[in-house]
């Protein structure tokens, strides 16, 4: 399975583990304008814009398909199941102010057919959402939620009209689709986040759920796979205590039964990362000041198992949810723990210091961490490991050059299952990055002499 590295040296694919060197099923695009890359979710197909057209190839059969005469687009999704490519360019109106022209693009996969277009000023939430087998697409359009039925763009099926609904997200899997919406409080009235199961979205009576809450200027949803519960991390621009720059998180459970609840968190600090374990029936929280605390919940929101404190802000299951890595990125050092899920047993623990990407092989077995630009602009470049811990290849970008970005091939949930946890770190022809240990600082002037004891 191969990985796209997408940077100033152009774009191309790399093979994964264990051969590790450049795909020959794609031909490298050496521009430096490459803007934006997207597999299908099934890791079939692959789209590139590269400044002058967007490109569409078969990886399997390794077949150029087509091109779009889209020099401007910065964004590009597939739909799950492969029949819609959408693109976005950023909106500009016209010379003497009058609207411009729709910038959202739908576009037939098959034929490269444009659908529909409409507009769509902000990057944000760009992407229109489908339900994973395409019965329904939504958009968010002036405060109403827009859905519209088996790709079918002319017509307007439903619409879900609350006051000012900021946000929503569709339920992963099998219908009945279900949405989670969220309107921000007003005038002293609260925030709230409602469930509603597709499409009955007469008044308040028909949610299935409802939670309401002070203390959010924006919430992040997250459903779990089996679109039983909804976590919602709500926060605040600023924390008016003055404890933390952060603002102020809280964290709630909301299930389509109608059940919610505030998840305590026994340690007081903001919250980084919330994630559920793909098995659906636990999540991971890592939370508080530095060192921050790591605790996995259960769906009554008890805690099942504390990892203690440590430098971490990260928190990252396998897609089988066998393995959980806790890491520190960012302002941390990249410490990264490996646990076993099933026993609650630290297998390694591995450092990818100033990485600012993790993501899990959809083989459950290999990770990859990278250090790209914008965010650092020095030592780009990407590292593979196995979950042992051991580093199975590293490669950095000349001194000159930037990474933006590298990403494995996604594949559909099944084709690797699970395998038994090993615990001794797994042979690699690469030493291990250990960190140095910190020296007393010297003046460059005293560098590279032998060590004298001065009197002062």
């Amino acid at each position: 399975f191969p990985l796209p590295v997408r940077g100033s040296e152009g774009l191309y694919m790399v093979n994964g583990p264990p051969s590790f060197t450049e795909s020959t099923a794609f031909q490298r695009d050496s521009g430096k304008n490459c803007k934006a890359v997207a597999f299908s979710k099934d890791g079939s197909l692959f789209a590139w814009c590269n400044g002058e057209k967007v490109n569409i190839v078969n990886v399997i059969s390794a077949e150029f398909l087509y091109s779009l005469d889209l020099p401007k687009a910065v964004c590009l999704e597939f739909s799950p199941k492969n029949n819609i490519l959408a693109t976005w360019q950023a909106y500009t109106t016209g010379k003497d102010g009058t609207a411009g022209t729709p910038n959202l693009q739908l576009h037939d996969v098959k034929t490269g057919k444009c659908l529909k277009s409409f507009i769509q000023k902000k990057m944000q939430n760009w992407c229109p959402c489908w339900a994973d087998d395409e019965s329904i697409c939504a958009r968010n359009v002036n405060n109403e939620v827009h859905f519209f039925e088996n790709n079918n763009f002319d017509t307007i099926a439903n619409k879900l009209h609350l006051q000012k609904v900021n946000d929503f997200v569709l339920s992963p899997g099998a219908q009945p689709t279900k949405v989670a919406v969220y309107v921000p409080g007003s005038k002293g009235a609260p925030s709230f986040v409602r469930l509603y199961q597709y499409p009955n979205f007469a008044g308040p009576q028909s949610a299935l759920a409802n939670k309401s809450f002070f203390k959010a200027d924006k919430v992040t949803m997250l459903w779990n796979k089996k679109a039983t519960a909804v976590l919602v991390i709500a926060s605040t621009e600023v924390d008016k205590t003055g404890a933390s720059y952060y603002g102020e998180q809280t964290l709630h459970y909301i299930a389509t039964n109608g059940e919610s609840a505030v998840v305590q968190l026994p340690k007081n600090g903001p919250i980084y990362d919330v994630v559920w374990n793909p098995n659906s029936v636990e999540f991971c929280a890592v939370y508080g000041f530095m060192p921050a605390k790591a605790t996995v919940f259960n769906l009554k929101c008890d805690p099942v198992f504390d990892f203690g404190t440590g430098p971490r802000n990260a928190a990252y299951y396998s897609p089988q949810g066998h393995i959980l890595v806790l890491a520190g990125f960012g302002n941390l050092r990249g410490q990264m723990e490996v646990w076993d899920v099933k026993n609650y047993k630290l297998i390694s623990k591995p450092v990818a210091s100033d990485s600012t990407y993790f993501s899990w092989c959809p083989d459950g077995e290999h990770i990859v961490t990278a250090t790209c630009a914008p965010r650092l602009r020095v030592g780009n470049g990407y590292k593979i490991w196995h979950y042992t811990g051991s580093l199975l290849h590293t490669y950095q970008v000349p001194s000159n050059e930037e990474m933006w970005q590298v990403f494995w091939q996604p594949f559909l949930e099944g084709v690797f299952p699970v395998k038994a946890v090993k615990y001794q770190a797994v042979p690699s022809e690469l030493p291990s990055a250990e960190p140095k240990p910190a020296q007393a600082y010297r003046p460059p002037a005293l560098r590279n002499k032998p060590v004298t004891s001065s009197k002062l």
